[in-house]
């Protein structure tokens, strides 16, 4: 089978992609082939403005495109609860229910030996930090409900001991290996208002 070069490395690099599989990129490739050339141009300036204008908060780690991410520059949230996620597509999708008002803390990952991702991979000195330097009253951990959330919401559970905050974690409304951005805004719902204190009493 003849296969031309400039197509065979757009493939290759569409398989990048996560959940894109050889078949799903070929029809992506040829599809970006057919594409009008004002498109094509519109999304190769989309995916280099991600990279050149996006950048992490120096805060939170949630992305941002101005000097602070739009949680940490809303004078109006909450600023005694705060929500630690794993990544911020998690933050969004508390966002998308509109049932809390707190900040959030971004960790960009969870705890993962077995991928080699340790505690210096994740965003956890700046977590320690804020609560060192701010006012909260409750820290929730909403890390996934898989093995390397768990993982992480231990540890995190550990480090929070000896600060004067009240630590919750997500109640099992969501099912364990689930993701939070897959979850339906009722299943999300429950499991944050049925959120369980841990560590101290």
């Amino acid at each position: 089978m003849i296969e031309l070069e400039t197509i065979t490395k757009l493939i290759e690099s569409l398989r990048k992609l996560p959940g894109v599989g050889i078949k799903t990129a070929e029809r992506m490739a040829y599809q970006i082939l057919e594409m009008k050339e004002e498109h094509i141009n519109d999304f190769v300036l989309a995916m280099n403005n991600v990279k050149s204008r996006i950048k992490k908060c120096p805060i939170c780690g949630s992305y941002m495109e101005d000097d602070l991410c739009p949680f940490c520059n809303d004078m109006e949230r909450d600023s005694s609860s705060l929500v630690v996620v794993s990544y911020f597509k998690d933050a969004l999708a508390f966002e998308k229910i509109k049932k809390y008002y707190g900040l959030y803390h971004v960790l960009n990952g969870s705890l993962s030996p077995s991928k080699g991702i340790g505690i210096a991979d994740i965003n956890i000195p700046s977590l320690l930090k804020r609560i060192e330097e701010g006012h909260f009253k409750e820290i929730i951990l909403a890390t996934d409900p898989n093995v390397e959330g768990e993982t992480t919401a231990l540890y995190l559970n550990k480090l929070l001991e000896k600060y004067n905050v009240t630590v919750t974690r997500l109640a099992y409304g969501l099912p364990m290996g689930a993701q939070l951005d897959y979850a339906d805004e009722l299943t999300l719902i429950r499991a944050l208002e049925g959120r369980n204190k841990v560590g101290k009493d």
